[in-house]
């Protein structure tokens, strides 16, 4: 696993990276970058995991570096002083923000909340980010029907028909998605407002039948937990 710090306090950074160092495990490999230019350098040149990201680098705005990568396949916790920007960071999918000054309970949590499975159950998600060419596009969540697994990447099914590619993965998602959001089957995610029933056919095969009229399947091990919700 890898872990890129971008942090121009040359302290604080060797303070977040001992931290980083002392709760991931010694094969965990820990960059750091003391500017906005050297990240996106690095994260060009290493597939990373996690992303620990200041939003005030020398004068210049980290959310320059969340609006280029928040597409990526990897996880952001941004560590800042700018509590005013959190709801926006958020907005952009970011798993945690940090406050500064913090203490290494509060990292800890943000990086249990990376390792865990658990969903994060975020109310302030409005926005998925896609890579169109060489721009960022915003997807709002509250148009996304279902999200289904397509490889490397998730393919987010919008109310108007049309069908977005994400890089990250489901089990990133679902880790963002608000509450709304219920993992129905290993390849799929579906917003619970749109589903209609569950429709179970011969051979115990198991279908969530949605408002629009497409069929879903429903994972063996999710059909009891779900016909609960249901009833």
């Amino acid at each position: 696993m890898k872990i890129l710090i971008i942090e121009d306090e040359a302290r604080i950074a060797k303070r977040i990276e001992r931290m980083t160092r002392d709760f991931f495990d010694k094969e965990t490999q820990v960059l750091v970058s003391d500017s906005i230019e050297n990240g996106l350098n690095t994260i060009d040149k290493h597939s990373i995991d996690l992303l620990l990201l200041d939003l005030n680098l020398n004068g210049e705005d980290g959310f320059d570096v969340l609006q280029t990568v928040v597409s990526k396949s990897f996880q952001t916790i941004i560590i800042s002083a700018s509590t005013d920007k959190a709801i926006l960071a958020f907005n952009y999918g970011v798993l945690d923000f940090v406050p500064k000054p913090f203490d290494e309970n509060r990292l800890v949590q943000a990086f249990m909340r990376f390792i865990t499975s658990e969903k994060k159950g975020s109310q302030e998600l409005q926005f998925l980010a896609v890579k169109k060419a060489k721009s960022i596009k915003l997807i709002p969540v509250k148009e996304i029907i279902y999200i289904k697994g397509a490889g490397i990447y998730t393919e987010l099914h919008l109310s108007d028909g049309r069908i977005e590619l994400h890089d990250k993965s489901l089990e990133s998602l679902e880790k963002l998605l608000p509450s709304s959001f219920e993992r129905i089957h290993k390849s799929y995610i579906l917003c619970w407002n749109e589903a209609e029933k569950l429709v179970v056919e011969a051979g115990g095969k198991y279908n969530m039948l949605l408002k629009n009229g497409e069929l879903l399947p429903v994972g063996r091990s999710k059909y009891k937990e779900i016909k609960t919700k249901l009833i």
